[in-house]
């Protein structure tokens, strides 16, 4: 690639968040790019994916929609204003949203959650309402969807959002510069053209008419083209600390960046959709301030000093021990206890086997893991039986989830039996299996949640009894995540978040182009060269060509029934390969709140993953004195534990 660069001297280059030095300090030029000319030919050399016309082109007989029948969403008794205080279980490792390290804990502040694509799903309705877009129409024949831009959409620099940043969108997310194989993939293959017709207007085409086509376009969102004009060979350090701008509310000043103690994200008060249906009753506070706080029993202890303000109560020991219904502070109104029954997709709770490694490459070996491992006692056990067991790793997608399916009950014998058939027929003097030439039959149990500690003891005491070792390996978030991503891990227990969509996707997770570089031969046959891929969600390492190709006819299929037929198909062939044990979803979420931390009268949205996702909460800052100095006082209000049940 042809590359226009320059080179500059600068005192203090603040946009990468460093401190000048002193004055006796050397100054290192540093190289700024401008990358202008190559994206223009990129553009060129590929003329059937990037096109520009005029709107004397634009089809007459569109039919324009922009989801105005659709109710507000939030509160009008919201305020604005306030600092509200959470926490961080690490810090962030990156301001990057996209590469190495970007798809932490922390990127929801600044993308899933706060950033506008061009248009969202309804969290109630499921239909779409305008984000960036003033309008859309979509041409079903021609697997096309046409957008028409807000004129007032911006970014936080003032910038104005434009079809350019959406034709940059793609050169960004098919460039290797961004160390990021699903986005290289995903942008290069899900997508045929996009076509430009003035500052404000555009077409999108997909390869296949799926059933859900209009998500696959108005899911997007842009990409700054003028920030990202130094996009080049060195992007994941060049871009490391760089604050991206947002089309949402919120943004991060160096100021407010304290590494490895806390970073905070201040609400633009002029934002340019303020103002809009949609938006105006949500991301109500000025303020949201993060803190780096490890453990969660100290991230309890700072929630009763009144220093945080929300905490979540999902785990039975919180709920029912540690902030019961008649605590001090709960029976005296200070803090409220709410219950929630959503509508979502489920996250994937489960162990992840990594399928390349000795041992765990035997089927017999990884279906005995899932006979040994008993999810049933956690359930009842840890969680008080208040959550249930998941059947598959696609839960949730009405009839395109498996119908029939069920997950493996933990049952000793026939654990027992699988192992003999892998080899190991004999207990060692600590009752842990071993094969003949002596191996132990013990794996690294490893996972990022630090608050399910007492799950891994559960399910290492009750593998035990079935000759199974786990070695249990607690790491911090962003660790465990780096760990799995580098596809260094045996097993290990996380849950991959999903969106709401109508039906689950399949290539991320299972196909082998995520688990190795050119995984097959043509004919099928193991490609006895492959390289391990990393940075990719295949944290299984399933690599099965069967699968691969019913993943590739379900991304290209358009026919919803022949899609049923697929998912249900490879839910089979992946419960079959063994290399997932699904744990448990909850049909809820709780949280614990003080007073002052408002919500709209139904509490949350429907389909809502949790309390803060859709930002419907605001503070009211005068509660906030009176309480905590009622509290001081030793007068009381009366309590609040609420249960929101109208979507159970």
């Amino acid at each position: 690639m042809k590359m226009t660069r320059f080179s500059l001297t600068l005192t203090c280059l603040s946009v990468l968040l460093m401190s000048c030095g002193g004055a006796d300090e050397a100054l290192e030029p540093i190289e700024v790019i401008d990358n202008t000319q190559e994206v223009n030919e990129y553009y060129a050399s590929k003329p059937d994916f990037f096109s520009f016309k005029t709107l004397a082109d634009l089809p007459t007989n569109l039919e324009w929609q922009n989801g105005s029948h659709l109710a507000d969403i939030g509160s009008d008794k919201a305020v604005k204003g306030g600092t509200i205080y959470s926490r961080l279980q690490d810090f962030p490792r990156t301001l990057r949203v996209v590469g190495p390290d970007s798809n932490g804990s922390f990127r929801p502040y600044i993308l899933d959650y706060t950033s506008l694509s061009l248009a969202g799903r309804h969290p109630d309705e499921f239909e779409f309402y305008p984000g960036l877009a003033e309008s859309w129409a979509v041409d079903e024949e021609n697997k096309t969807v046409y957008v028409k831009l807000n004129p007032e959409a911006s970014w936080s620099d003032d910038v104005p959002v434009t079809s350019d940043d959406f034709m940059f969108m793609f050169f960004f997310n098919q460039s290797s510069y961004i160390v990021a194989p699903w986005y290289n993939n995903w942008f290069g293959t899900q997508y045929l053209n996009i076509t430009k017709f003035d500052q404000h207007t555009f077409s999108i085409t997909i390869p296949d008419a799926k059933p859900d086509m209009d998500n696959r376009v108005l899911s997007l969102g842009p990409k700054p083209q003028h920030f990202y004009k130094e996009l080049g060979d060195d992007y994941v350090d060049r871009y490391q600390w760089r604050f991206q701008p947002t089309t949402g509310p919120y943004v991060i000043k160096e100021k407010d960046i304290k590494k490895g103690i806390s970073i905070a994200l201040t609400r633009k008060k002029d934002w340019w959709a303020k103002d809009n249906k949609f938006w105006r009753n949500r991301y109500n506070m000025d303020k949201i301030h993060l803190s780096v706080i490890r453990d969660t029993p100290k991230v309890f202890e700072t929630f009763k000093r009144g220093e945080i303000d929300q905490f979540g109560l999902n785990l039975a020991e919180y709920w029912y021990d540690k902030l019961p219904n008649d605590d001090k502070d709960v029976a005296a109104g200070y803090i409220h206890k709410s219950v929630f029954y959503n509508q979502h997709p489920r996250p994937t709770f489960g162990l992840w086997i990594n399928s390349s490694r000795p041992l765990l490459d035997n089927n017999d070996i990884r279906l005995g893991i899932h006979r040994a491992t008993n999810w049933q006692l956690v359930i009842d056990k840890f969680f008080r039986g208040d959550y249930n067991r998941m059947q598959t790793s696609s839960d949730g997608y009405g009839e395109f989830s498996h119908q029939t399916l069920t997950s493996r009950l933990y049952d000793i014998d026939k654990a027992l039996s699988y192992f003999a058939k892998a080899g190991f027929t004999e207990r060692g003097p600590d009752g842990i299996l071993v094969n003949t030439e002596g191996t132990r039959l013990s794996f690294t149990l490893s996972s990022g949640y630090e608050a399910y500690k007492d799950v891994f003891t559960i399910l290492k005491e009750e593998a035990a009894k079935a000759g199974l070792d786990f070695r249990i390996e607690v790491l911090d978030g962003t660790s465990g995540w780096k760990k799995v991503q580098e596809k260094q891990h045996d097993i290990h227990f996380l849950a991959l978040g999903v969106g709401l969509e109508l039906y689950p996707r399949f290539w991320e997770t299972y196909h082998s182009d995520n688990a190795y570089d050119d995984a097959f031969m043509e004919d099928g046959s193991v490609n006895p060269d492959r390289k391990v891929r990393v940075q990719s969600n295949n944290m299984e390492m399933m690599a099965s060509f069967e699968m691969d190709k019913m993943i590739d006819q379900y991304r290209n299929s358009g026919d919803k029934a022949e899609m049923i037929n697929l998912a249900h198909r490879m839910t089979e062939l992946h419960h079959e390969y063994g290399s997932f044990v699904p744990a448990f979803y909850q049909p809820f979420y709780r949280t614990g709140h003080w007073r002052w931390i408002k919500y709209p009268d139904g509490f949350n949205n429907k389909h809502s993953n949790n309390a803060t996702q859709h930002y419907v909460h605001w503070i009211d800052t005068k509660l906030r004195e009176e309480t905590l100095a009622a509290r001081k006082a030793g007068e009381t209000f009366e309590p609040e534990i609420n249960v929101y049940d109208q979507f159970k």
